[in-house]
């Protein structure tokens, strides 16, 4: 019997797909405003960086929520394109990893480090490295801020936290790491977390 299809994966998918194009759309159309002359003062600006941010977000979302099948690969410049334009002003991130890449392990890293910046709210910089098979993702911050159950479901699928909105990325890197049989490990400290698989 087939697998039942990820249903959140699907949807996630779905939306980045139908957002994409209207957000390339306006990028384009901010271009050829001011290639046509258009007074580059600020609300052109603001205009430019939120589209760019909207872009650089539904990309990120694309991977991390999006569906992927386990024969699926990445490229690694890809990946950290994705990761620069995403996180800019907010936390640094530096990949460490072969050039070619499978999607489905990318899209459970990109997982968790949302978890990692859940925890730092204070900005910071994530270290991601991958080598034999081996995962490590580490975080470091001025200060962490953990909220213990949900990062308990991480380990614990039997763990039920009070999940809002903002903190959906716990499930989906829980449910993800049910689905390709694997185990994290988490390791966190004051300013540090540190997460394996």
């Amino acid at each position: 019997m087939p697998d039942k299809p990820d249903l959140a994966a699907l949807l996630g998918s779905r939306i980045c797909h139908d957002l994409i194009s209207p957000i390339g759309a306006i990028s384009n159309g901010v271009e050829l405003l001011m290639m046509d002359g258009a007074m580059p003062g600020p609300e052109m600006a603001l205009v430019s960086e939120s589209v760019a941010a909207a872009n650089a977000r539904i990309r990120y979302f694309r991977i991390g929520f999006g569906t992927a099948s386990p024969d699926q690969r990445i490229g690694k410049s890809e990946v950290t394109g994705i990761l620069a334009d995403a996180m800019r002003g907010r936390l640094s991130v530096e990949w460490n990893s072969p050039t070619d890449l499978s999607r489905r392990e990318v899209k459970l890293a990109f997982l968790l480090i949302q978890c990692a910046e859940t925890a730092m709210p204070y900005g910071g910089k994530i270290m991601v490295d991958l080598a034999d098979a081996h995962w490590m993702i580490s975080g470091q911050s001025p200060k962490l801020r953990v909220d213990p159950d949900l990062w308990e479901v991480l380990s614990n699928p039997a763990a039920h936290p009070q999940n809002g909105p903002a903190q959906v990325h716990f499930l989906l890197a829980a449910q993800e790491l049910q689905h390709q049989g694997l185990r994290l490990v988490a390791d966190i400290r004051e300013t540090e977390v540190r997460l394996s698989f």
